[in-house]
C-alpha cells in the first residue's frame, strides 16, 4: 500500500528499496537510467540539477521538469499525479522515489563522498521527509523562482527528456 504522496509507509519497502512504491512496469522510462523530475521554475531545484550535472560527467542521470510534457507522461506512467509539484521525483526502473528517498538515491548515483548520504537512511523517513517538506514549502521564498523552466545548453540537451 502506498501513501498519498506515492511513498511506501515506513517499514514497507517496494522492490527498489527503502521508501519506494512497488514498480509499475518496466516501460516507465523512454531512456536508459534514472530520470530526475524537478520543479523547473524553482531556483533551488535548478541549482540542484546543475550540482548533479557537474558531478555526473558520465551522464548517468537524465532530467525533465515536472511541468514538461515528458515529465507529466513519466509521472503518469509511474502512478503519480502529474499536477503535483511538491517533490522531486527520481524515476528508476519503473519505480518513483520521492522526497528524501529520491535525494539519497541521486547521491548514491553520484558516487564518491556523496554515497555517504545513504547514512541519512538511519533517520526515520517521516523525520527526513519533514525536513524535506520544510525546505520545499519555503523554496520560492528563500531562493526565488523563474518565469519559465530552464533551457538546457546544447551540450546538455541530450540529458533532458524535453529537448526543444
Amino acid at each position: 500500500m502506498t501513501g498519498g504522496d506515492g511513498s511506501v509507509p515506513p517499514g514497507e519497502d517496494g522492490p527498489g528499496g527503502e521508501g519506494a512504491p512497488p514498480a509499475v512496469d518496466g516501460s516507465a522510462s523512454d531512456v536508459d537510467g534514472p530520470v530526475l523530475l524537478f520543479d523547473g521554475v524553482c531556483n533551488l531545484c535548478n541549482g540542484v540539477v546543475q550540482f548533479v550535472i557537474e558531478r555526473d560527467p558520465a551522464g548517468t542521470i537524465n532530467f525533465a521538469p515536472l511541468q514538461s510534457a515528458a515529465g507529466r507522461r513519466l509521472l503518469d506512467r509511474v502512478g503519480r499525479d502529474p499536477g503535483a509539484l511538491d517533490t522531486v521525483v527520481l524515476v528508476e526502473g519503473g519505480t518513483a522515489y520521492t522526497k528524501s528517498a529520491a535525494a539519497i538515491r541521486v547521491a548514491r548515483h553520484l558516487g564518491g563522498v556523496y554515497r555517504l548520504a545513504v547514512l541519512g537512511r538511519l533517520a526515520p523517513r517521516p523525520i527526513r521527509d519533514a525536513v524535506y517538506d520544510f525546505v520545499a514549502d519555503n523554496r520560492y521564498d528563500w531562493f526565488g523562482r523563474r518565469e519559465q523552466c530552464m533551457v538546457p545548453t546544447p551540450e546538455l540537451r541530450d540529458r533532458f527528456l524535453d529537448r526543444n
